[in-house]
């Protein structure tokens, strides 16, 4: 993976301390065009930049990889990508499903990688709740114990059925259910035909459904 160009949150978090208040004010249209305006990207726009999707850009690769121990490199690269790419953006308004087209993409290329160095992803890596703003957590009054097992197993077991989609079911059903992102959205992000993404989160869905009843029946 190339890091000729450190992103670290580290780096982020000294550049952000030097963003004036009117940079705070700014919306992301005006920042990325701020971004767009010399020969290389405004550091601090660019930084408050990341600093709004940061978090996107992570649920984005949990909900690909949620077994791979290395996302926060690759949440890295992605920033590497936009910053050396966001010239290229003709549509600010759309960055958000730019943002994601690259995670996806960028996803895919560590995909291929990892298939021809015959490392199959791994499907019984534990699931933890590791970053507590997973999409799909169920809000309760004063759960108890209990209910607080029986919650977490089965989302554990619907991270598990996610991750056992095939790759095209998966990265349409996490787009749109978990990202919120409109059909057409997903279609210009994945490259296929309205038609095709409706058809795969259909049957992503059916899938999901079909595997959690088994367990659901179990309890």
């Amino acid at each position: 993976m190339n890091h000729s160009l450190r992103l670290s949150w580290s780096s982020v978090e000294s550049t952000s301390t030097q963003v004036p208040v009117q940079a705070d004010k700014l919306s992301n249209y005006d920042l990325i065009l701020q971004c767009q305006t010399d020969h290389s990207p405004d550091k601090v726009a660019f930084a408050e930049l990341m600093r709004r999707y940061q978090s996107h850009v992570e649920r984005v690769l949990y909900h690909l990889a949620p077994d791979w121990q290395d996302r926060s490199d690759l949440a890295q690269e992605v920033w590497i990508r936009v910053y050396r790419n966001v010239k290229r953006l003709q549509e600010p308004a759309k960055f958000r499903g730019w943002l994601s087209r690259i995670a996806t993409n960028l996803f895919y290329d560590e995909l291929r990688k990892r298939k021809r160095h015959a490392t199959p992803l791994s499907l019984d890596a534990p699931r933890s709740m590791e970053d507590g703003e997973m999409s799909w957590d169920v809000a309760s009054d004063a759960p108890g114990p209990d209910e607080d097992l029986t919650s977490q197993e089965f989302y554990d077991q619907l991270r598990t059925a996610i991750a056992d989609l095939p790759e095209a079911f998966r990265t349409t059903i996490v787009l749109r259910e978990i990202q919120g992102l409109a059909y057409e959205e997903i279609a210009e992000i994945t490259g296929v035909s309205l038609g095709t993404v409706k058809s795969r989160i259909a049957r992503a869905r059916l899938r999901l459904q079909t595997q959690l009843q088994g367990y659901l029946d179990g309890e």
